[in-house]
């Protein structure tokens, strides 16, 4: 793992966790004594986290050795043995809490994400996931997404313009907010993509007037809507559907011909799966 904010979140992760001592380990473990745990898989998923235990193991302690047996992406069924870790107890129980937080919940994640994308297999339509994301956890987070077969939006503020409602409203209009935007990015010398947001009809016939964006958002239309929209753009920029799209409406959605949906149910919505840490 190479991104710096996870690498950065991990070191919080084990502070926040291990503060002056794992006194319960400490107290009753020989500070030499070693042994193996294996991941116990107890629910039916998809795999992710394996690179994130990885980076955490070694933290703890360097010396500590994984043996991997199902990479992150793979399906996982109860019973199923993820990995081994082996060294000093002590490591290992420092680490224990750590990599089952990240690996239940970016599992939960990338099981979620990937029924999401098993409904939609046969449409080139992609599932995306939104900024609706734990703070701090954003990375893993869209990690796991992309574990699961999902495609990720913008990362943050930085490297996409996404012109929703309340830019438009503020900056006075649709045409106003595009021109500003245009102008800003060439002052700034930015190549990055322009988005914009649509609520109705009156505000898609305006984009499409003005034009100078990359792809349009259509917020809160219907199934019926969409089809309308997806034949006034004409392939002429990206589309992405938006707004209350459930897992029942997703393949509805699809069938319009959109290139993406975004979904962000697959990030704020989950259930942590379940693994568990056993030792041998």
């Amino acid at each position: 793992m190479t991104n710096k904010l996870i690498d950065q979140l991990i070191d919080l992760a084990i502070a926040e966790d291990i503060g002056d001592g794992d006194h319960s380990s400490l107290s009753c473990i020989p500070e030499n004594e070693t042994g193996t745990v294996q991941l116990l898989v107890k629910e039916e998923g998809i795999l992710a986290g394996v690179e994130i235990t990885k980076e955490v193991i070694r933290k703890i302690d360097p010396e500590l050795k994984i043996e991997v047996f199902l990479q992150d992406g793979t399906k996982i069924n109860p019973g199923d043995i993820a990995f081994k870790i082996s060294g000093k107890v002590i490591s290992i129980l420092q680490a224990e809490r750590l990599l089952l937080n990240f690996m239940q919940r970016m599992s939960g994640i990338a099981t979620q994400t990937a029924k999401y994308a098993e409904l939609i297999k046969d449409f080139p339509t992609k599932v995306l996931d939104t900024r609706k994301t734990t703070p701090g956890l954003r990375h893993i987070e869209k990690l796991a997404v992309a574990i699961g077969g999902g495609t990720n939006h913008r990362m943050g503020l930085y490297d996409m313009v996404m012109l929703k409602d309340n830019h438009i409203d503020f900056a006075g209009g649709i045409e106003k907010a595009i021109n500003k935007v245009v102008d800003y990015l060439k002052t700034q010398n930015k190549d990055i993509k322009i988005e914009v947001e649509v609520r109705d009809f009156d505000e898609l016939n305006e984009v499409l007037r003005v034009g100078k964006v990359h792809r349009i958002m259509l917020d809160n239309f219907s199934v019926e809507d969409t089809k309308i929209a997806v034949d006034m753009i004409a392939g002429e920029y990206e589309v992405e559907s938006s707004g209350g799209i459930t897992f029942d409406t997703l393949r509805s959605y699809a069938e319009c011909g959109v290139d993406f949906i975004s979904v962000g149910a697959l990030t704020h919505q989950i259930k942590s799966l379940d693994l568990s840490l056993k030792a041998i």
